[in-house]
């Protein structure tokens, strides 16, 4: 039986080698065929003839990193790219199974010329660095805990991971972008006292919070989330741009209100919260919402009336989001946020599944709701120089994702207009400014 199954092993990965030699032997021969024709440009449609979607953002960020010149043409075919001629794209295309078209110039300039004509809502965006991304993530994080790193990891796009540490010593300001993984910037631990205060994880998180506070010289958590929630928003108002999901959201905008009011109960600082909290908060100095009410009882798994409960938003089956549909010429912008092979989405839920319409300032744009509704996913707003975009729910193809549940794979999601969304952001900062006309 050993020998059996010594052999079979021998034989798969003979099988395993052969198929790798096969698959380069058919890259090789397809560069020497696209080096032997008069082709010029390299295009990736992103329409439903895209294979995978996801990994087309990461072809298009290596080629940025690469030096190559890359256009993000807006509203056409999806949101397809042109990129300038180059064997490593087309080798990396094949590789990752991405549709591309390689095209001669002259269908370039047909393109180009459709693209930019009066008639179409459509725009060419040039794409000219890749922005160097931050995650902001606890010790102990896996990939998996989080859409947009999982959606990173998928694409082969590379970032750091930072944490208070990193943020409250300055480190911001060598990075372009920066994601909030679903944190709690109110010093609440999620609010997850009432389900899980004595579960070990739980345990150990309030822990290390605390004993990171005090390395950083703060006495409570909750300050040095003030801390740290400032330190962000200060990058942004110097020209960086935040993306931030699920409870990292709603949370953040809390914190920023609450900068001098305690509104966490003694169950997570020791002390009580100020009884008058509500009445001195300051709307303005958040960056998406007002006039929300928080809701302080530690037993309550919700921060305020900002998010959209469950019953409000009814069954599965009919939870979808439908995003705006903007002016590419005028509003680059927000229709590069909101590129996508389909105008509707399918819902998903999180800790904060999407934001109540009259609690968002009106200086926001919204990019995406439930039609017929107050319920809204996905906004966008400028603060100073920089951005902030803000999405609501957990993961994209997880429609109702609760504490330990296996992760995602996302090569059986290559195609999620969900996932999608996230990726936009990325590229949304490589991109030539122009002034927004509306």
């Amino acid at each position: 039986m050993r020998l059996l199954h010594s052999k079979s092993r021998s034989q798969g990965l003979l099988n395993a080698k052969m198929k790798k030699i096969i698959t380069n032997i058919s890259v090789l021969l397809v560069l020497f065929t696209f080096q032997i024709l008069p082709q010029n440009k390299i295009f990736i449609p992103m329409d439903l003839t895209q294979t995978d979607h996801l990994k087309a953002y990461g072809i298009t960020f290596h080629a940025l990193e690469d030096g190559l010149k890359a256009d993000w043409l807006l509203n056409f075919r999806g949101g397809s790219f042109l990129i300038d001629q180059s064997e490593k794209v087309i080798s990396e295309c094949l590789l990752e199974e991405v549709y591309f078209e390689q095209i001669s110039l002259s269908q370039a300039s047909q393109i180009y010329a459709e693209v930019q004509s009066e008639d179409n809502n459509m725009d060419v965006v040039r794409l000219e660095k890749a922005p160097k991304i931050a995650v902001y993530v606890p010790p102990g994080f896996a990939p998996w805990d989080d859409a947009v790193t999982l959606a990173l990891e998928y694409a082969n796009v590379k970032y750091d991971k930072i944490w208070n540490d990193e943020i409250l010593r300055g480190d911001l300001e060598k990075y372009d972008w920066i994601h909030l993984h679903h944190e709690d910037f109110t010093g609440q631990y999620g609010k997850f006292y009432a389900s899980f205060s004595n579960a070990q994880w739980y345990i150990d998180q309030q822990i290390l919070y605390e004993n990171d506070a005090k390395k950083n010289g703060f006495a409570k958590v909750s300050d040095m989330m003030k801390a740290v929630s400032l330190t962000i928003k200060n990058f942004v108002g110097q020209g960086g741009f935040l993306f931030a999901m699920c409870s990292a959201t709603d949370s953040y905008d809390i914190s920023l209100a609450a900068e001098d009011v305690d509104i966490c109960a003694s169950v997570f600082d020791g002390d009580a919260a100020d009884p008058d909290a509500q009445s001195k908060l300051d709307f303005s100095k958040t960056f998406a919402f007002h006039n929300f009410k928080i809701d302080m009882n530690p037993y309550v798994y919700e921060y305020s009336d900002i998010d959209i409960q469950p019953a409000e938003i009814g069954l599965e089956q009919n939870d979808y989001f439908t995003l705006f549909d903007f002016s590419a010429k005028y509003d680059p912008v927000p229709t590069m946020l909101t590129q996508d092979h389909t105008n509707v989405v399918k819902g998903f839920m999180g800790q904060t599944t999407m934001f109540r319409k009259n609690l968002i300032k009106n200086s926001v744009i919204i990019l995406a709701e439930r039609q017929g509704t107050d319920q809204v996913k996905y906004i966008h707003g400028n603060f100073g120089r920089g951005t902030f975009t803000f999405y609501g729910g957990h993961d994209p193809e997880d429609y109702q994702h609760a504490v330990g549940d296996p992760p995602t794979d996302l090569s059986l999601h290559k195609n999620s207009p969900g996932y999608r969304l996230i990726l936009n952001n990325i590229l949304f900062p490589a991109a030539t400014k122009k002034k927004q006309k509306t």
